[in-house]
């Protein structure tokens, strides 16, 4: 591996660009640390507007071979690409362990799974789409999916190859070509990513990644004038300002953003498993944005089921995620430490009372304690904004009107959970909740077929199965009169 390159877990990682199938340094770098041990892990090239430009113009040179093979010609190319993902799948695994401080075992055995997955399945779906036709009365429609162009994908810290491959897979099945620009909390999954992408004959300029500080490389390549889409996952407030830049060139955009959704259980649930879910919610250290952090509990059980979850809790270990008994690891950043904290704190002086932790748990500076906010008005800021930590409130209701209500009583809607015993009760209140994703007696399976996405602050537009073509494509209709040709 030549250019710069850091070990990370025993891993060589390129600390460089990869731009137009080679590696790019850049003369200004910033430092990545381990949220794990706070230990350096390496200083990582940060790209202004000339690597953004360089990235850009490599993307568009490529894009009309790549869009010329058609699903059937990029197929194998792809499917090259998720075996390379499953081939390094322990070092990937052990990378993004160090980057972000996710759960080694989650890593290994479900995220770098899925990241192949979002590859294959994709790729597979492209086929799917070819020669569909409408007839009508007087003609048929031809529908076709053409390659909209180049697509430049920013993707979020919290589960950076993850996410990341979940635009990618479609952006390129569709036939587009990419740049990336990775977390720059975590950007070492991401670099890693590309290698693999190279190896498996994915040709020079159809995928691109451009590190550096969203501030910086992100505005610059958001700003781009020679975009065909952007896709963004991350916070309602770097949106906002994403969207202004798409707007000035009529960009087509999709964003997938924050979450404070709630997580109902009424009275007739299967209140063991609904526990244990409520205490699946601290998975990640809290960073996921499809986490029900607000448990509204019907009143008639709440005290049998507070023990119960006081119990579930008690087994979320709080520590090292190389650990195969640990649960709960460590927030990403001392910035994002003191923001969960600050949450917290004002959570308290507003008259919130913690039932558990609320505080930083004694061993290391980013490690936090699972929390329980009891006596929380609706109107808190605990209640209303997204901590994207390991805190949770509680609060009761006593009629299914209600609970939708405050179910619905914030500016958010990505998710929500439900666990219920009677199918009718339970589809009626689902069907009112303003969420994207409603998992009922379950909670966090994503169907790569299915739509997901949010509503109001949390986002625009749907991923998954056809909708991710939808957005990835310039969707064309030859309408042509029947019996019109010789």
């Amino acid at each position: 591996m030549s250019g710069n390159v850091a070990k990370v877990a025993g891993v060589e990682v390129s600390t460089d660009h990869w731009i137009n199938g080679r590696r790019v340094s850049s003369k200004e770098r910033f430092a990545n640390f381990s949220p794990v041990d706070g230990s350096h892990l390496a200083d990582v090239a940060a790209a202004g507007k000339a690597e953004v430009d360089e990235a850009v113009a490599a993307a568009r040179k490529a894009f009309p071979a790549w869009a010329a093979l058609g699903p059937k010609g990029r197929l194998p190319y792809l499917k090259r690409f998720a075996e390379g993902i499953r081939a390094r799948a322990a070092e990937l695994a052990a990378v993004e362990t160090m980057d972000n401080g996710s759960l080694l075992l989650g890593n290994q055995h479900r995220v770098v799974p899925r990241a192949a997955q979002n590859i294959e399945f994709f790729a597979d779906w492209a086929l799917t789409l070819e020669g569909h036709s409408i007839e009508g009365a007087e003609v048929i429609n031809h529908v076709k999916y053409d390659p909209s162009g180049v697509a430049a994908l920013i993707t979020p810290w919290n589960a950076p190859l993850m996410l990341t491959t979940w635009k990618v897979g479609p952006a390129l099945a569709a036939g587009n070509t990419i740049v990336v620009k990775p977390p720059e909390w975590a950007p070492l999954t991401c670099s890693l990513m590309a290698d693999i992408a190279h190896a498996a004959g994915i040709p020079a300029g159809v995928l691109n990644v451009v590190q550096g500080i969203g501030e910086v490389a992100g505005d610059a390549l958001v700003n781009h004038p020679d975009l065909d889409r952007i896709s963004f996952t991350g916070s309602t407030d770097t949106a906002k300002i994403i969207g202004q830049a798409a707007a000035r060139s009529i960009t087509p955009m999709s964003s997938e953003l924050g979450g404070k959704s709630p997580f109902i259980v009424c009275a007739d649930a299967d209140l063991d498993a609904a526990a244990q879910t409520v205490a699946g919610q601290y998975m990640n250290a809290g960073q996921v944005c499809l986490a029900g952090t607000r448990i509204l509990v019907e009143k008639s059980i709440e005290e049998p089921f507070l023990e119960k979850v006081r119990s579930a809790a008690s087994h979320m270990v709080v520590g090292d995620p190389r650990d195969k008994d640990t649960r709960v690891g460590p927030l990403i950043h001392p910035e994002h430490f003191e923001r969960v904290a600050g949450f917290v704190e004002r959570a308290k002086k507003d008259g919130a009372v913690p039932l558990w932790g609320g505080s930083r748990a004694n061993l290391g500076e980013l490690y936090f304690q699972p929390t329980l906010f009891a006596h929380v008005s609706p109107e808190l800021e605990i209640a209303q904004r997204e901590v994207f930590g390991p805190v949770l409130t509680w609060q009761t209701f006593s009629s299914d009107d209600e609970v939708v209500e405050t179910a619905n009583n914030t500016r958010y809607g990505l998710a929500g959970t439900l666990f219920s015993r009677n199918e009718a009760r339970a589809m009626n209140i689902a069907s009112k909740v303003v969420a994207g994703t409603l998992w009922v007696n379950c909670f966090f399976v994503r169907d790569l077929a299915a739509p997901f996405g949010g509503s109001r602050d949390s986002g625009i537009g749907r991923e998954g199965g056809s909708w991710s073509f939808d957005f990835y494509s310039d969707i064309k209709n030859i309408s042509v009169r029947k019996g019109s040709f010789a």
